[in-house]
């Protein structure tokens, strides 16, 4: 017993002596100002996107980029660090159609014809459903054939005529994208 009893006194001893010496850890006032990475940073079709790009175009400020890749289908998604939504979808896919069978098989009924963008395009505004607002969608046949969209999300409670909006400012973004550079 004496021999458990000199065992914890010690311990105790010798951990109270190293609380005296530990050296006192500087900690920063502030926290460490942001990096501002680019939004190509993140790889796959992200590679197209620019943060100021996108901020000139559409009005909107995105700082977080994430990509990802499965089969000949490339996506970026973007959104802002502070908020889920809104969010900017866009996905590149390498595809064999041709302008005739876009227009029959890919683009919606009721979906507006966009011109002067790739082998053809179309615009829309998806309806707004339970959990979220209207989504803005452009899609187009790229020349040198790749499928591409972009797709505005938007919280639940955003006005369709402020989406629809925002779907002509994502036709503006669409035709200064180079789909080639992926």
């Amino acid at each position: 017993m004496r021999a458990r009893t000199w065992l914890v006194a010690s311990a105790v001893l010798l951990a109270s002596g190293c609380a005296d010496e530990a050296p006192e850890v500087a900690v920063p006032a502030d926290r460490p100002p942001a990096v501002k990475v680019a939004a190509a940073s993140s790889g796959g079709a992200c590679r197209l996107l620019d943060f100021a790009v996108i901020a000139e175009h559409t009005g909107a400020t995105f700082d977080v980029a994430a990509a990802t890749e499965r089969g000949d289908t490339h996506t970026c998604v973007l959104r802002a660090q502070a908020a889920v939504l809104p969010e900017l979808t866009l996905s590149v896919t390498d595809t064999s159609i041709d302008a005739s069978t876009f227009t029959l098989d890919v683009q919606p009924r009721g979906a507006a014809k966009v011109t002067k963008l790739g082998k053809g395009a179309y615009r829309r505004t998806v309806p707004k459903t339970a959990k979220a607002g209207p989504v803005a969608e452009v899609a187009w046949l790229a020349d040198e054939g790749r499928l591409a969209s972009l797709r505005w999300a938007t919280p639940k409670g955003t006005a369709t005529a402020q989406v629809e909006t925002v779907g002509g400012k994502l036709v503006a973004l669409a035709k200064v994208l180079d789909t080639r550079k992926l």
